[in-house]
């Protein structure tokens, strides 16, 4: 293995086998060799399951490297197989440096020990001596910050402080390769950001790490580059955005769409490695390719250069049949009807995977059934706890407000704004409020998480929070005046 090489994988591959009843497990073990000594055909008692196909990965010193995929996909299988905890089935694995791994919540804790003990067990069964454990245990302690729970057996621990304690052990025993999967979504958003401060420590030292992670705005802000996994075949890598980007267009498609995008991922991959520039599919059949940019496009700049860019230079995003809100909630009608919401795109198509820093239109259209005055129309974004994050609505605009509307009328309400949302999932909200011929002012309409919306990752948005900031930076130097004279 050359020296800049940690982990080199080769056609590896894992197959599990399944036993529709435990009989058979016994069948398989006693009667094949009967069946062999008898001259007799052998018979498998079990279902062949392959979790892993054929996987090739080779990752350098240094380097963070991404695995997303959906669930069942083969990326803990993998990770285990690297790790040494299963045997691969065929292929070889070669890991060179020592290993820390959060593979599994708890995993290799004793429940009845405490969480001192188990500190000591696993920080030994990671390489380090009695002595270097008692010159860290006082780290790892502080960064787990769990209190007086550490001498209390961890079968005591709530899921939050099993993750805590194990990363504590995983990240202060200086390790060459560290490997997580998904351990870090159960810890809360403080201990998160803690987390992430120290992987990045473990980047800029020159360890190696591994992350599988559902969060795709995480994959692209730590990884170096990202292998998709499907069905326990890679069937892409490369930079973080390029291939998250194709894994959030194909993630919730079924049928035989889903088998069309997965054709399609696999047939760039075979591009990328053979160095042929562009995908050659028909926008017509393709799933994947519709306004599809650059994998090169990258916008640089400063951060207004990157929100306020030609919009036919940025991809606006893209339209996924399978995103759907969870908590739609429709209010009676009052005096008006609302239909056809939509977000749309400055070329007018209609989108629910949009990007940050580009300008769209929310649209919907408003049938009265009855004579109402001083009409005003509303729309609101809600993160996906309910918070409501931004809104407008026209009550304050000198040309935009509706004094009145007939029986039988219909409007089209458009708000149009600059998306400063950060990526993440968000649902949007719509109301249209008039007043009746007592002067009573009520909501004549309202519909509550009409359309979940997706904010895609960015490469080069790096702002925390709900929003993203369009700022400039500037620092002045200078020496403190001396003080006047007499």
């Amino acid at each position: 293995m050359c020296s800049d090489t940690v982990i080199r994988a080769s056609d590896l591959a894992k197959d599990f086998m399944i036993y529709d009843v435990p009989a058979n497990r016994l069948k398989q073990m006693m009667l094949p060799k009967l069946q062999h000594i008898l001259g007799m055909n052998k018979q498998e008692y079990f279902r062949r399951f392959s979790a892993v196909k054929h996987v090739s990965l080779n990752v350098g010193r240094g380097e963070t490297v991404g695995i997303i995929g959906r669930n069942g996909s083969g990326k803990s299988t993998l990770l285990e197989m690297i790790c040494g905890t299963l045997r691969p089935s065929g292929g070889t694995i070669e890991v060179n440096g020592r290993v820390a791994a959060l593979l599994e919540l708890g995993s290799g804790f004793n429940p009845e020990f405490t969480g001192r003990e188990n500190v000591h067990l696993n920080a030994a069964i990671l390489g380090l001596s009695s002595l270097e454990i008692a010159e860290r245990f006082d780290d790892i302690a502080a960064f787990a910050d769990i209190g007086a729970f550490i001498d209390q057996p961890v079968k005591t621990y709530s899921s939050g402080m099993y993750v805590r304690l194990a990363f504590a052990v995983a990240i202060n025993v200086d390790p060459d390769i560290l490997i997580i999967d998904e351990a870090l979504a159960v810890g809360d958003e403080a201990f998160q950001r803690k987390c992430f401060a120290k992987l990045e420590q473990i980047k800029n030292r020159g360890g190696t790490i591994l992350f599988v992670s559902h969060s795709a705005q995480s994959v692209i802000q730590l990884c170096d580059w990202v292998v998709l996994l499907d069905r326990g075949e890679k069937i892409l890598e490369g930079t973080p955005k390029a291939v998250v980007d194709k894994y959030q267009r194909f993630i919730n498609l079924s049928g035989d769409k889903a088998e069309q995008a997965r054709r399609e991922i696999k047939a760039i991959r075979k591009l990328y490695e053979t160095g042929t520039p562009t995908l050659s599919t028909s926008s017509a059949t393709s799933v994947l390719a519709a306004d599809l940019p650059s994998d090169e496009a990258i916008v640089t700049g400063r951060k207004s250069d990157f929100y306020n860019a030609a919009p036919d230079k940025l991809d606006a995003g893209f339209l996924d049949p399978s995103l759907l809100s969870h908590s739609p909630l429709e209010y009676p009608t009052h005096g008006a009807e609302i239909s056809d919401v939509s977000i749309l795109s400055e070329a007018g198509r209609q989108l629910n995977s949009i990007r940050v820093g580009r300008r769209y239109t929310v649209r919907y259209t408003v049938t009265f059934n009855r004579a109402v005055q001083d009409i005003k129309f509303g729309m609101v974004f809600r993160n996906m706890m309910g918070l409501e994050l931004a809104g407008a609505n026209n009550a304050n605009l000198r040309d935009g407000f509706l004094k009145s509307a007939a029986i039988d009328e219909q409007v089209t309400a458009e708000f149009s704004f600059l998306c400063l949302l950060l990526p993440g999932s968000y649902t949007l909200t719509v109301g249209v409020v008039g007043t009746d011929e007592n002067g009573n002012e009520k909501f004549l309409h309202r519909m509550v998480d009409c359309i979940q919306l997706r904010v895609l990752p960015e490469e080069n948005v790096v702002d925390f929070g709900y929003f993203a900031m369009d700022y400039e930076f500037g620092l002045t130097r200078g020496t403190q005046p001396s003080p006047p004279l007499g």
